[in-house]
This record gives structure tokens, C-alpha cells and sequence, in this order.
């Protein structure tokens, strides 16, 4: 992997990790798109590790937020009492990273060997397509951020597990699994943002574990920090420009591009 190659899939994954059109799956057909063939361990180290860089965008914008959300909950565990809405939110939280936890410990190998597909990739990414034209056609959008409650969490949750596929989007899929449980667009994008944190977490100690495991780690060290750092840097960008996006505007255009870029992956892969 070359300089230019790893500050090209940061920048990949800092603007889609957020948009709801499939980190994973650009980080896969892009690089097929362009006869790159990096080696697939690799790539899926780098992938995951990717992943957990953009947590520093989510930290970075979300900084006031956590910082309210861990000193309710810190108070919440002296007191015994849940009652603070956001010593709640770390439960929910919580609830909602465990069934993807428990898919990516146990299935683990599954998710990395369909990383290797660009077509498998190209046909889920089809999938992230079909569930925002879902959430824009049945969700009723009306539920603010406070109504958040446990049956939400665990909804989302179970939408999460499907993004361990590359092609399905983790943003695309929890953003819907929340209009669907009737909650505003900008409510459901903040509650994906923020479960995505214990995640990341997880997946990033994973990425690193396989990072050390290459042969001649050092070989890649310099590609690997330059693409997390453009990653950080993009993602936070990104983050800012869906929020506002999604207060005037509709997730129908998201699915289009996932459409069309599935599409032509495709008939590019057939030929």
C-alpha cells in the first residue's frame, strides 16, 4: 500500500463512515475499481483500525455530550438512581451494542471472508439502497430525542448486526431502525453516532491485534497513521454536514447513490 493509496481509503472512510452509504463497501469496491489488489489481510486490518479512527470525530463533536453523558452516569452508579435522561442514554447504549458485539465475537470470520467479495459487497451495498427507502416510506418521523427507550435501543441494536456485512451501512442501517421506531431523522443519526462509540471501541482493539500480527508491522506503520488521521479529520466534517443535511432534507438521495454505485460495481465486475 502506497502514501497516496492509504490517505485516499482514510478519506473514503471518514466521509462515508457517517453517511449512510457504506464505509466498508467503498473501503472494498473502490480499491477493486481501481486494480489496487492490496493484500486482504491487510486491508481488512487497516478497515477495521479505520473504523475506530473515525471515534476521534465522534469524540470531537460529540465531546460536550459524552462529557454530560459519563458525569450522569458516574452519578447515577453513586446514587443508585437512573433518573437523569442521560445516565439513561448510557444504558441504552449499552443495550444497543450487544447483539453486534456478540455477532462480531462469534462470527467474526464470516464478516472478513464476505470483505473479500466486491460483488457479494456491490449487492449488500444494493441493501443499504432498499432499508433508507424503507425508513423514508414508513417511518412517521415524529419522536423526539427524551422518548428513547429500551425497546429502541434494542431495535437499533439488532440493525446494527447487519452492517458487519460491508455493503450495509452502520449509519444507514441504525439511522432507519430508528425512524422506524418513529423517531426524527437528526434523533435516530445522533443515537447511531453515539452507540457506534462501544463498537469501534471493540472492533479497533481487534484491527490492532491484526495490525501487529502482519509480517513487517513497521512496513505499514506510516500508511496506517496517515489514513486514520485523514479519516479523523474527514469524519468530523462529515458528521457536522449530516446533521444539518437531515433536519431540511430526506434520505432518499443517499439511496440513489447506493443504487447507482452498486450498479455500476456490478456491471463493471461481470464484464
Amino acid at each position: 500500500m502506497t502514501l497516496l493509496q492509504s490517505i485516499i481509503l482514510g478519506v473514503i472512510q471518514g466521509a462515508t463512515e457517517f453517511l449512510p452509504i457504506s464505509s466498508t463497501g467503498h473501503l472494498v469496491l473502490i480499491p477493486s475499481l481501481l486494480g489496487w489488489n492490496l493484500p486482504p489481510d491487510e486491508a481488512f486490518a487497516l478497515n477495521i483500525i479505520l473504523q475506530a479512527a473515525t471515534l476521534v470525530a465522534v469524540f470531537s463533536y460529540f465531546f460536550d455530550d459524552i462529557l454530560a453523558i459519563t458525569k450522569s452516569t458516574l452519578q447515577a452508579m453513586r446514587s443508585r438512581s437512573w433518573a437523569d435522561p442521560a445516565a439513561r442514554l448510557t444504558l441504552l447504549i449499552i443495550l444497543a451494542t450487544i447483539p453486534a458485539g456478540l455477532a462480531g465475537l462469534f462470527l467474526y470470520d464470516i464478516f472478513e471472508h464476505a470483505f473479500n467479495n466486491p460483488l457479494v459487497t456491490a449487492i449488500f451495498l444494493i441493501g443499504t439502497a432498499a432499508l433508507l427507502v424503507i425508513a423514508e416510506n414508513f417511518g412517521k418521523r415524529t419522536r423526539p430525542p427524551e422518548t428513547l427507550d429500551w425497546k429502541d435501543a434494542l431495535w437499533v441494536g439488532f440493525f446494527q448486526v447487519l452492517a458487519l456485512f460491508p455493503g450495509i451501512s452502520r449509519s444507514g442501517s441504525t439511522i432507519t431502525a430508528g425512524m422506524l421506531r418513529d423517531l426524527d431523522r437528526p434523533t435516530a443519526a445522533r443515537f447511531s453516532f453515539l452507540i457506534s462509540i462501544p463498537l469501534m471501541l471493540g472492533a479497533g482493539a481487534k484491527g490492532l491485534f491484526d495490525f501487529i500480527s502482519l509480517p513487517d508491522t513497521s512496513v505499514y506503520l506510516t500508511q496506517f497513521l496517515v489514513a486514520s488521521f485523514s479519516a479523523a479529520l474527514v469524519g468530523y466534517l462529515s458528521i457536522k454536514w449530516l446533521l444539518k443535511f437531515l433536519t431540511q432534507r430526506s434520505l432518499y438521495t443517499f439511496a440513489a447513490y447506493c443504487m447507482l454505485f452498486a450498479l455500476l460495481n456490478i456491471i463493471l465486475l461481470s464484464l
